[in-house]
């Protein structure tokens, strides 16, 4: 039987929806979803530039994937909604038994959600008897979700919103256990929670210094206490759990968010057990005590959910050093604008945040951070991923980030154009913008950094100064560097540079600059220490910073002056994902030059110790020359 809205809405057809969920506060009619078109043995989608940053037109709409678990066919949805972006978020959602998945779409307001928010959705469906146990159904939810994280068809930020119902939630939920560096927040609906000796299962496994197979292993210092995965903070909300066997998995996602004992009534929400302040949990190490666990005996609609759901984002799902939950940047609220332009007769996005701050720290003359995100990593991944708009609601620069263009297939991107796209975009930011030529900045991940240190060596004289994570440069034999395939001669000028790299981090940045290893690292550091007239006994020690002091800094000055010029942070707790704890370092180096270019390509550099928040606070940092 398939339930009335009403139920739906209500909660009252447990036994034909096992579900409390009242979805869409008042979902306006619709059509019935078209029928769902299948995945398999459908080619894979065609590129289709004519749209920046969007899954190919082709991909919207309603699909099924069919998966054979033991024998025994199973198929899960996905809708895809028009404007659906490359790497979009998804919400995973574990239908409930009884009722049409395409009905409950459209019933729920599910389908309107993910149009509204330009997201995707994917839907875990019952078999044929309905929901069996979460250890049952672990082949399937395992299959379907290796499935939705690596395809050719579309493609996933990394990182989930789960919403269980009913018997599917302990499947869910049960897959969030086991890997709970990928779930972003999750809701579970009329479950009945996860027994016991599953959650025992998984507690005390540890996270070690295993890192992707491309990557440096971690080796932690002597005595160091490894995470476990029931010290993972996963913000939790059950609506009209059962009572009666929901117990263990509360207890287990109180302890994972190191929740207070008792919790407090808060609305919308229910019974709220917040994350202790003064919590010592990795997870949110830098974002603070941001977590909750929450129970409410009452259904709510479709927009709650994703109100709880959508506060919190989180970056890094494979070492757990690294991974961290944030909130999650509001366009709206913040006032982000989305951007297209044509480089290179390719539409291509970005996006400019202008922080309301802005106007009132730097009068007009706001400085600007260009960020250009790791590969595979568009505008808006990196946009939460790397945290600047935080940074930039305190400090008042303009952040502007960078989206690549389609690359190895047509639902993932990489850079190309870079500097003819850079060219516009700082053209575009002087003409419409209340923004300070003198103090543009680059900054950038991975493939990111590369485009960064690769402008800092070949083109110096673009920025005031240049800070980014996880990718080094050097010029090779014939004393060239390549930006999208081209060759550029290099400066040979000098500009602040800082770079931030990890312990388990791309192979050719293993080790330090001490340690005897020959590598990019190295290659970096002669380049930029020779450029200034430094060598590498130039710096001091290291200085400890940071949480469980994973940063060893080295600074080396001009010469003659304590004005820093070469800087070198290695995180001895992180891969080669960045972590949003760096974001700042940046901006704290980055904040205190600027450049002034003449009629004839001279450039001067300054430097302010006040991050020219005080006026006439700057000296020349070395004399003028060409390209210094």
């Amino acid at each position: 039987m398939t339930p009335t809205r009403r139920q739906i809405l209500c909660g009252a057809a447990a036994a034909a929806a096992t579900s409390a969920v009242a979805l869409g506060a008042a979902a306006p009619a619709a059509a019935r979803p078209e029928q769902a078109q299948p995945l398999d043995g459908r080619p894979f989608p065609a590129y289709d530039y004519t749209r920046a940053n969007k899954l190919p037109r082709e991909m919207t709409g309603y699909w099924e994937k069919t998966f054979d678990i033991g024998g025994t066919p199973r198929t899960a949805k996905v809708y895809i909604s028009p404007e659906t972006p490359i790497r979009s978020y998804f919400t995973v959602i574990a239908v409930p038994d009884g009722v049409d998945t395409a009905e409950f779409l459209r019933r729920s307001g599910w389908r309107d959600t993910a149009d509204e928010r330009e997201e995707a959705l994917y839907l875990l469906e019952p078999g044929a008897g309905g929901w069996s146990d979460a250890e049952s159904e672990l082949a399937y939810v395992e299959a379907a979700m290796a499935f939705f994280e690596s395809n050719r068809y579309f493609s996933v930020f990394g990182e989930h919103y789960f919403v269980g119902h009913g018997s599917g939630a302990p499947a869910l939920e049960a897959w969030a256990v086991a890997h709970p560096l990928r779930v972003i927040a999750q809701v579970y609906l009329n479950s009945r929670g996860l027994p016991g000796t599953y959650l025992d299962s998984y507690a005390g496994v540890e996270f070690d210094g295993t890192t992707a197979p491309t990557y440096t292993p971690v080796v932690f210092p002597e005595g160091f206490r490894l995470i476990r995965h029931d010290e993972v903070v996963l913000p939790t909300w059950y609506i009209t759990p059962d009572e009666r066997s929901v117990g263990a998995s509360l207890s287990y996602w109180k302890h994972a968010n190191d929740t207070v004992a008792t919790g407090a009534r808060e609305g919308t929400l229910g019974t709220v057990y917040r994350q202790r302040h003064g919590s010592a949990r990795w997870m949110t190490s830098h974002a603070g005590p941001i977590s909750k666990v929450a129970v409410r005996q009452r259904p709510v609609t479709t927009d709650r959910i994703v109100d709880f759901l959508t506060r919190y984002t989180r970056y890094e799902n494979f070492f757990a050093y690294g991974n961290q939950l944030y909130h999650r940047a509001d366009y709206r609220r913040l006032g982000v604008e989305v951007r297209t332009m044509t480089v290179e007769g390719h539409l291509r996005e970005y996006l400019v945040h202008v922080p309301r701050c802005a106007h009132r720290i730097w009068h007009g003359k706001a400085p600007v951070v260009f960020v250009w995100p790791g590969n595979s990593q568009t505008d808006k991944v990196f946009m939460n991923a790397a945290q600047w708009w935080d940074v930039a609601e305190r400090e008042g620069f303009v952040v502007v980030i960078v989206c690549e263009q389609y690359s190895n297939t047509s639902v993932s991107v990489s850079h190309r154009d870079s500097r003819t796209f850079f060219q516009q975009l700082r053209e575009v930011l002087i003409a419409d913008y209340p923004v300070d030529p003198a103090r543009f900045y680059s900054t950038g991940q991975s493939a990111g950094s590369a485009v960064t240190q690769t402008f800092a060596i070949a083109f110096p004289e673009y920025f005031a100064a240049v800070a980014s994570t996880s990718f080094t440069v050097a010029p090779g034999a014939a004393d060239t560097v390549t930006l999208d395939g081209v060759a550029h001669p290099a400066g040979h000028a000098s500009i602040p540079t800082y770079q931030i790299y990890g312990y388990g981090d791309l192979a050719f940045l293993e080790g330090t600059l001490w340690d005897g290893i020959d590598n990019q690292l190295g290659a970096w550091a002669r380049y930029h220490l020779g450029v200034n007239g430094l060598t590498l006994g130039d710096a001091g020690d290291a200085v400890l910073s940071g949480w469980h002091d994973r940063f060893r800094t080295w600074t080396w000055d001009v010469p003659g002056t304590d004005i820093p010029v070469v800087k070198l942070t290695k995180n001895i707790y992180r891969s080669h994902n960045t972590t949003p704890e760096e974001t700042p370092l940046l901006w704290d180096f980055l904040r205190h030059y600027s450049r002034e270019t003449g009629t004839d390509g001279t450039v001067v550099r300054y430097y302010s110790e006040s991050g020219f928040r005080r006026p006439g606070d700057r000296i020349r940092v070395r004399p003028a020359s060409p390209g210094a």
